[in-house]
Order: structure tokens, then sequence, then C-alpha cells
């Protein structure tokens, strides 16, 4: 599919854009959400580093978001988030591959203090102003077995007050997939056959498919028909 077709929802006005169209937006549209706040509001939250970042499937860029998130986070809060909106299902370890390091999830029993250099291995309890600068890119991994992975890019930094610690800006409308049978809408994916053809179902079809414990949803996420991934 070709880029422009890709469209988002931005969470801050409920607008419908095409993907390439949306960096500009949500810029403009943050602006005047944060100049619309009330001074007491302000208030309320201390100025911080805020890193604006786009998230994407790393081999399936019709699944994508736009984050703000502050710099004093640490990459375990994001690895949370992404599991919790695109990931979980069964608790897998993950990583960050950020320029020549890995940030894991959890390190195994021999490392030291939580890092180990010569393999260039840490965990993720490190805050995202010590690792990430603007224009960088790096990637994220979940589940070792049945991979799913992301690619991350800092599309800016700047310094602004903001009381969550994450805050989703933009997120994909679900691609069309079509029943590979009927064409109708496909309501399932079976995770035996999803490199095959026949594996996108419609709700008809699906009763008279040969493995029906192996279906799964179709959802909004890179994961679909990974693993026992049911949604976030």
């Amino acid at each position: 599919m070709k880029d422009n077709i890709f469209q988002g929802k931005c969470q801050l006005c409920g607008s419908i854009l095409a993907k390439k169209d949306m960096t500009r937006h949500i810029k403009t549209c943050a602006e005047k959400k944060d100049t619309a706040e009330t001074e007491s509001k302000k208030r309320q939250t201390r100025q911080t580093g805020i890193f604006r970042l786009t998230v994407e499937g790393r081999y399936q860029s019709a699944y994508w978001l736009y984050l703000e998130i502050r710099s004093d986070s640490l990459l375990r809060d994001l690895d949370d988030f992404l599991r919790g909106i695109w990931l979980e299902c069964c608790g897998h370890l993950s990583a960050f591959k950020i320029q020549e390091r890995t940030y894991l999830s959890h390190l195994s029993q021999d490392s030291f203090f939580g890092w180990r250099p010569e393999r260039q291995e840490y965990n993720m309890d490190v805050k995202l102003g010590q690792v990430l600068r603007p224009k960088m890119k790096f990637f994220h991994e979940y589940d070792f077995g049945t991979p799913t992975e992301l690619s991350l890019k800092v599309l800016s930094y700047q310094e602004g007050r903001m009381q969550e610690r994450i805050r989703l800006m933009a997120r994909n409308e679900p691609p069309p997939i079509l029943c590979e049978i009927c064409s109708a809408k496909a309501d399932f994916v079976c995770a035996e056959c999803i490199w095959e053809k026949g594996a996108w179902l419609c709700k008809k079809c699906a009763k008279k498919h040969e493995h029906d414990e192996m279906l799964l949803p179709v959802v909004n996420s890179p994961r679909v028909g990974q693993c026992g991934y049911t949604g976030s």
C-alpha cells in the first residue's frame, strides 16, 4: 500500500488524516491545545523536556502512532505503553536497540548491576533524556520467538509542561483487510496459516476453516495474528 492511504485519527481534535499529513497537523494541533489550557492547570505541572515520537511496524507501516513522552520517563515506561496498546499477550521479553546498545526488559542473572558492558546489553531503567536525540531512529522488539518489530523515530524535542508521562497524539485507523475467500471484511486470522493464502477470514468463512482453534480476531496492531494476541 502507498503511504498516503494509511489514514489515522488525531487524538486531540478527532481529525482523520493521511499518515503523511499527520506530522504537520499534530504540531499545530498540540500548540493550539497548549495555548487553550488555563494558567492554573499549567502551574500544576512543572517544566520538563518532551520528546515527540513516531512508532510504526518495522515491516507493517500501516500501523503507526504519534506520541509525546517526557524526557524523564524510563525506557521501561515506553515499553509498558507499547505492550499495553499493541503487543502484550503472554508476558514475553522485549528489547530496545538504540545505536549500538540493546536495552532488555529482563537481563539474565549473570548481568552485573543491570548491565553487561562487554555485550552492550543494559536494562530499561534508563531515562529517555540520556539516550535519545532529535532525528534519532531506534527499534523495539517484543517476543524473541514470534517477534513483533517496531521502528521509532524522534521527531523533535522541546521544553514544556506535561502531567502524564506519555500522551497518545494520533493512531492509525484499522487498515482494510478482506476475507481471502469471499472478499468481505475479515474478522479473523488463522495463526497456523498466516503466511499462506486463506488465512484472513470473515465470520461466515471462519466457520468452515479447518484450524478453528487457531483463529484470532483481526485487531488494529502489528501483532495481529501472532502468538495469542487478541488486542489491547
